[in-house]
Protein backbone atom coordinates (compact mmCIF):
# COMPACT_ATOMS: atom_id res chain seq x y z
CA UNK A 1 0.00 0.00 0.00
CA UNK A 2 1.65 3.47 -1.01
CA UNK A 3 1.17 6.40 1.63
CA UNK A 4 -0.83 9.09 -0.16
CA UNK A 5 1.38 12.18 0.93
CA UNK A 6 5.09 10.24 0.32
CA UNK A 7 4.18 7.52 -2.11
CA UNK A 8 6.38 5.45 0.40
CA UNK A 9 4.91 1.64 0.11
CA UNK A 10 5.86 0.94 3.76
CA UNK A 11 3.01 1.54 6.31
CA UNK A 12 1.79 -0.19 9.48
CA UNK A 13 -1.82 -0.92 10.30
CA UNK A 14 -2.88 1.02 13.44
CA UNK A 15 -6.19 -0.03 13.71
CA UNK A 16 -8.72 -2.85 11.84
CA UNK A 17 -12.33 -2.45 11.94
CA UNK A 18 -15.76 -4.26 10.06
CA UNK A 19 -17.21 -1.90 7.61
CA UNK A 20 -20.85 -2.57 5.73
CA UNK A 21 -18.99 -4.59 2.36
CA UNK A 22 -15.53 -5.44 3.92
CA UNK A 23 -12.82 -4.09 6.22
CA UNK A 24 -11.47 -0.01 6.93
CA UNK A 25 -8.27 -0.48 8.23
CA UNK A 26 -6.25 2.69 9.63
CA UNK A 27 -2.93 3.10 8.51
CA UNK A 28 0.29 5.12 9.30
CA UNK A 29 3.39 5.48 6.84
CA UNK A 30 6.69 4.36 8.47
CA UNK A 31 8.69 7.39 6.19
CA UNK A 32 6.56 10.38 7.05
CA UNK A 33 4.09 9.26 10.04
CA UNK A 34 0.89 10.12 8.04
CA UNK A 35 -2.31 8.57 8.94
CA UNK A 36 -4.74 7.61 6.41
CA UNK A 37 -7.58 4.80 5.61
CA UNK A 38 -8.32 2.39 3.37
CA UNK A 39 -11.21 -0.06 2.27
CA UNK A 40 -10.95 -3.41 1.71
CA UNK A 41 -13.35 -5.76 0.11
CA UNK A 42 -13.85 -9.26 -1.31
CA UNK A 43 -13.63 -9.24 -5.63
CA UNK A 44 -16.13 -11.02 -6.51
CA UNK A 45 -16.27 -12.66 -10.15
CA UNK A 46 -16.27 -9.77 -12.81
CA UNK A 47 -20.03 -9.68 -14.55
CA UNK A 48 -20.33 -8.24 -17.96
CA UNK A 49 -22.98 -6.07 -18.58
CA UNK A 50 -24.28 -6.37 -22.56
CA UNK A 51 -25.53 -2.84 -23.94
CA UNK A 52 -27.94 -2.28 -26.23
CA UNK A 53 -25.52 -2.16 -28.97
CA UNK A 54 -23.81 -5.41 -28.20
CA UNK A 55 -20.71 -3.82 -26.32
CA UNK A 56 -19.62 -5.34 -23.27
CA UNK A 57 -18.32 -3.75 -20.26
CA UNK A 58 -17.91 -4.89 -16.55
CA UNK A 59 -20.65 -3.57 -13.83
CA UNK A 60 -19.78 -1.13 -12.02
CA UNK A 61 -21.78 -0.24 -8.79
CA UNK A 62 -20.33 3.30 -9.03
CA UNK A 63 -22.19 4.01 -12.40
CA UNK A 64 -25.51 2.56 -11.36
CA UNK A 65 -25.12 4.50 -8.34
CA UNK A 66 -24.11 7.90 -10.28
CA UNK A 67 -27.43 7.53 -12.30
CA UNK A 68 -29.69 6.77 -9.25
CA UNK A 69 -27.94 9.77 -7.68
CA UNK A 70 -28.72 11.82 -10.89
CA UNK A 71 -32.58 10.97 -10.97
CA UNK A 72 -33.02 11.72 -7.19
CA UNK A 73 -30.78 14.90 -7.09
CA UNK A 74 -33.02 17.53 -5.51
CA UNK A 75 -35.32 15.27 -4.27
CA UNK A 76 -35.89 14.32 -0.96
CA UNK A 77 -33.92 10.87 -0.86
CA UNK A 78 -31.85 10.40 1.72
CA UNK A 79 -28.12 9.03 0.23
CA UNK A 80 -28.32 6.23 2.27
CA UNK A 81 -31.39 4.90 0.59
CA UNK A 82 -30.05 5.44 -2.44
CA UNK A 83 -26.69 3.52 -1.50
CA UNK A 84 -28.83 0.90 0.02
CA UNK A 85 -30.69 0.46 -3.98
CA UNK A 86 -27.36 0.20 -5.36
CA UNK A 87 -26.74 -2.17 -3.31
CA UNK A 88 -29.68 -4.40 -3.45
CA UNK A 89 -29.62 -4.09 -7.63
CA UNK A 90 -25.86 -5.54 -7.45
CA UNK A 91 -26.51 -8.22 -5.11
CA UNK A 92 -29.39 -9.14 -7.46
CA UNK A 93 -27.29 -8.89 -10.35
CA UNK A 94 -24.30 -10.84 -9.01
CA UNK A 95 -26.21 -13.17 -7.01
CA UNK A 96 -28.21 -14.43 -10.67
CA UNK A 97 -24.83 -16.31 -11.17
CA UNK A 98 -24.76 -14.99 -14.97
CA UNK A 99 -21.49 -14.00 -16.08
CA UNK A 100 -23.51 -11.82 -19.02
CA UNK A 101 -26.53 -9.60 -17.73
CA UNK A 102 -28.47 -7.41 -20.43
CA UNK A 103 -28.19 -3.90 -19.41
CA UNK A 104 -32.16 -3.65 -19.87
CA UNK A 105 -32.13 -6.18 -16.88
CA UNK A 106 -30.22 -3.53 -14.96
CA UNK A 107 -32.01 -0.49 -15.47
CA UNK A 108 -35.42 -2.60 -14.78
CA UNK A 109 -34.05 -3.21 -10.94
CA UNK A 110 -32.94 0.68 -10.67
CA UNK A 111 -36.14 1.83 -12.19
CA UNK A 112 -37.86 -0.50 -9.69
CA UNK A 113 -35.91 1.04 -7.25
CA UNK A 114 -36.50 4.14 -8.30
CA UNK A 115 -40.34 3.81 -7.93
CA UNK A 116 -40.57 2.96 -4.25
CA UNK A 117 -37.96 5.73 -3.71
CA UNK A 118 -39.11 8.17 -5.22
CA UNK A 119 -41.94 8.53 -8.46
CA UNK A 120 -40.16 12.20 -9.78
CA UNK A 121 -36.76 10.43 -9.70
CA UNK A 122 -38.97 7.29 -11.26
CA UNK A 123 -40.03 9.07 -14.43
CA UNK A 124 -36.29 11.22 -14.55
CA UNK A 125 -34.55 7.67 -14.72
CA UNK A 126 -37.55 6.57 -17.27
CA UNK A 127 -37.56 9.67 -19.60
CA UNK A 128 -34.10 8.85 -20.13
CA UNK A 129 -33.51 5.27 -20.03
CA UNK A 130 -36.93 4.61 -22.28
CA UNK A 131 -37.83 7.59 -24.60
CA UNK A 132 -41.57 8.44 -24.19
CA UNK A 133 -42.89 8.49 -27.49
CA UNK A 134 -45.04 11.57 -27.08
CA UNK A 135 -46.35 13.58 -24.05
CA UNK A 136 -49.85 11.12 -23.50
CA UNK A 137 -47.56 8.30 -22.93
CA UNK A 138 -45.61 10.39 -20.38
CA UNK A 139 -49.28 11.22 -19.12
CA UNK A 140 -50.14 7.56 -18.81
CA UNK A 141 -46.82 6.37 -16.90
CA UNK A 142 -47.89 9.62 -14.56
CA UNK A 143 -51.23 8.52 -13.85
CA UNK A 144 -50.70 5.01 -13.55
CA UNK A 145 -47.91 5.98 -10.96
CA UNK A 146 -50.70 7.78 -9.34
CA UNK A 147 -53.00 4.92 -9.47
CA UNK A 148 -50.33 2.54 -7.98
CA UNK A 149 -50.37 0.40 -10.77
CA UNK A 150 -46.83 -0.47 -11.55
CA UNK A 151 -47.45 -3.30 -14.39
CA UNK A 152 -49.16 -0.57 -16.21
CA UNK A 153 -46.36 1.83 -15.64
CA UNK A 154 -43.99 -0.80 -17.20
CA UNK A 155 -46.42 -1.66 -20.08
CA UNK A 156 -46.72 2.44 -21.20
CA UNK A 157 -42.93 2.80 -21.16
CA UNK A 158 -42.06 -0.43 -23.36
CA UNK A 159 -38.66 0.76 -25.82
CA UNK A 160 -40.35 0.97 -29.33
CA UNK A 161 -39.36 -2.05 -31.16
CA UNK A 162 -39.20 -4.49 -28.23
CA UNK A 163 -43.17 -5.84 -29.53
CA UNK A 164 -43.02 -8.16 -32.60
CA UNK A 165 -46.14 -5.97 -33.74
CA UNK A 166 -44.94 -2.41 -33.18
CA UNK A 167 -44.54 -0.19 -36.35
CA UNK A 168 -41.35 -0.39 -38.33
CA UNK A 169 -39.05 2.56 -37.91
CA UNK A 170 -40.45 5.20 -40.53
CA UNK A 171 -44.34 4.42 -39.18
CA UNK A 172 -43.08 4.99 -35.20
CA UNK A 173 -44.36 8.35 -34.21
CA UNK A 174 -41.33 11.28 -34.13
CA UNK A 175 -41.20 13.52 -30.78
CA UNK A 176 -42.54 16.79 -31.35
CA UNK A 177 -42.55 20.29 -29.00
CA UNK A 178 -45.82 20.29 -27.03
CA UNK A 179 -48.03 22.61 -27.65
CA UNK A 180 -48.72 25.04 -24.41
CA UNK A 181 -52.14 23.91 -24.37
CA UNK A 182 -51.15 19.83 -23.70
CA UNK A 183 -48.34 21.16 -21.15
CA UNK A 184 -51.08 22.82 -19.69
CA UNK A 185 -52.69 19.41 -19.94
CA UNK A 186 -50.35 17.56 -17.96
CA UNK A 187 -49.83 19.72 -15.15
CA UNK A 188 -53.33 20.00 -14.45
CA UNK A 189 -52.41 16.17 -14.06
CA UNK A 190 -50.65 16.00 -10.88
Amino acid sequence: MRCPFCQARDSKVTDSRGADDGIRRRRQCITCGERFTTFESVLVSAVQVVKRDGRREEFRRDKLLAGLRKACSKRNVAVSQIELAALDIEARVLGDGRPEVPSTHIGELAMDALRDLDHIAYIRFASVYRPFADLTALKEAVIALESNEPEQATLQLSLPGTDETAAPDAERPRIVAPEPARIASLAAVR
